[in-house]
């Protein structure tokens, strides 16, 4: 989830000043500048619920595991990556005794405990209390009926952490090393519902602290972590970043020397796909439309089958967008699931269920029309103000008003935090959203529309989705692979959401900047990067 170009104002430049660049020696202490799409709403891992608030916690904070320079899983705070005991159920971690906050205090089994069951804990509010719950007594728990206490996780003593499951879970090495965060038990009894709400009101574990972000403001620091337990390890002790929507600006900061890395999108990416310094790839994300079925005029399948069939989802890609994105297949994007069996794609194997087809897309906008009595629509369409969403946006707008007779399409393009706000809020018709993983398994995706999920912003019930994906939580190997595949077809058969593609990432990297390797659901880490 960039278009005009803008004078850069005095405050801008000075925020992003790079100090001069000296001798290889000197450029050991030279801080590394880079930027943002978009403001992050927080800093809480337990009510995170946006990809820019995630670039903050994942510089900032570390699991029980992480990934490594290579996007190897490896341990982080645990000593070791352990092995499951009773069929898969229980998890037992010892800590690293010289893992600290950068308060200086120790990490204990105790602020995972604190952590997990602040965000199953109804009260919290956790958009994603999900991904816990195949955590023993989470239905429970979030309903409300036990109290958090009685999840599936204990202190054994300081540095022993136990973690009882319901059920075995085949990718949960994935979440314990992106999602299964801590937090410091002392700094959110001290600060309540402000912890997290900007630098100074939480602790961090990480290789980096975060230094002065307010809450609001579109400038911050990373400042090396002296008590992170591998802080000789981390080359670069400061990085700067700034907020830069508009793509000429982020062009124009790297080319004039301003930042380091930035991200750029669309015709700027095809036309200088050749820059050494230019780095695309596939990202673990699908963007898609979600319709409010709350709202009589856009709860009808036959509108969510007419849009999706007059979205060129080709031309999308290799002309709007331009940046490497791909077509959506179905629900699930590529490279995410490999069956048992045959080791291939689950998206390539399933195959393209989401066809270009305009003759077929007006019938369905007939029935439409037919059973909702009307000859003239206006839907409002939702986006991010970014460059990308605003040109998905427009192309979404003229292919259905092109197509469907009696159809007006306005587009409302807002900041990122506020367009998850009325996400949450369900004060949209349609919705131009996204959905990034950081566990390669497509029940993360075939889950989005589980009428249970919290992030199910469209609030339509699709009974034998349920079914599938409950089945699925019973299974392993082939069978489960089956089932959620039948889960991928059943999604795109209903409509629940409506895909549309999977975006590439493109960024503008330094020559002298080595370090960053970027995967399907990997950002890349400072903590890695180095002067060349």
């Amino acid at each position: 989830m960039k278009h005009k170009l803008v004078v850069l104002s005095m405050a801008l430049l000075m925020s992003v000043t790079l100090s001069a660049c000296g001798s290889s020696s000197a450029s050991h202490h030279k801080a590394l500048n880079v930027t943002l799409p978009d403001e992050p709403a927080t800093v809480d891992p337990n009510t995170s619920y946006d990809t820019n608030s995630a670039s903050l916690i994942n510089q900032t904070m570390e699991g029980l595991y992480k990934y490594n320079g290579d996007n190897k899983l490896v341990a982080g705070m645990a000593t070791k990556v352990v092995k499951p005991t009773n069929g898969g159920k229980t998890y037992t971690f010892t800590l690293r005794k010289d893992a600290k906050w950068s308060n200086g205090k120790p990490v204990t089994a105790n602020d995972f405990v604190t952590s997990f069951r602040r965000t199953v804990d109804p009260k919290t509010k956790a958009q994603f209390a999900s991904i816990y719950d195949s955590f023993k007594n989470f239905a429970g728990v979030q309903s409300g009926k036990l109290s958090p206490d009685k999840l599936g996780v204990k202190a054994l003593n300081a540095h022993k952490l136990q973690i009882q499951l319901s059920r075995p879970v085949p990718y949960f090495n994935g979440l314990v090393a992106t999602k299964y965060l801590p937090v410091n038990a002392a700094a959110v009894k001290k600060y309540g519902k402000k912890f997290g709400t900007n630098a100074e009101t939480s602790v961090y574990n990480g290789p980096y602290k975060l230094v002065g972000w307010t809450g609001s403001n579109s400038s911050w620091h990373y400042v090396k972590n002296p008590y992170y337990y591998n802080a000789k390890g981390v080359k670069i002790a400061k990085v700067n970043v700034t907020v830069a929507k508009d793509q000429n600006t982020s062009v124009n900061l790297f080319k004039g020397g301003k930042v380091d890395v930035t991200s750029v999108t669309g015709q700027y990416v095809r036309q200088n796909k050749d820059d050494p310094e230019m780095h695309t790839h596939l990202t673990g994300r699908l963007n898609y439309l979600y319709f409010n079925s709350k709202r009589e005029k856009t709860n009808s399948m036959n509108l969510r089958k007419a849009m999706s069939l007059v979205i060129n989802r080709k031309t999308l890609t290799d002309s709007v967008l331009q940046d490497g994105s791909k077509p959506a297949l179905s629900a699930v994007p590529r490279n995410d699931q490999t069956d048992p069996a045959t080791g291939k794609d689950m998206a390539e194997q399933v195959g393209n269920l989401l066809p270009y087809n305009v003759d077929q897309a007006k019938t369905y906008w007939k029935a439409y029309l037919k059973e909702t009595g009307k000859k003239n629509v206006t839907l409002n369409l939702l986006t991010d103000d970014t460059d990308e969403d605003k040109h998905v946006g427009e192309y979404i707008q003229a292919a259905a008003q092109k197509a469907f007779d009696g159809l007006k399409v306005t587009v409302t393009s807002i900041p990122h935090a506020q367009h998850v706000a009325r996400d949450f809020a369900g004060t949209f018709d349609m919705n131009l959203t996204g959905w990034s993983t950081n566990w390669l398994d497509s029940s993360d995706f075939t889950g989005l529309a589980a009428s249970s999920n919290q992030v199910n912003f469209t609030h339509l019930k699709d009974a034998k989705l349920d079914t599938l994906l409950n089945q699925s939580n019973d299974l392993s190997g082939q069978a489960r692979y089956d089932k959620l595949a039948e889960a991928d077809k059943q999604l795109v058969q209903n409509m629940d959401y409506v895909p549309l593609y999977q975006p590439a990432q493109a960024n503008l990297i330094s020559k002298k900047v080595g370090g960053l390797k970027y995967s399907l659901i990997q950002d890349a880490q400072y903590q890695y990067a180095y002067w060349k």
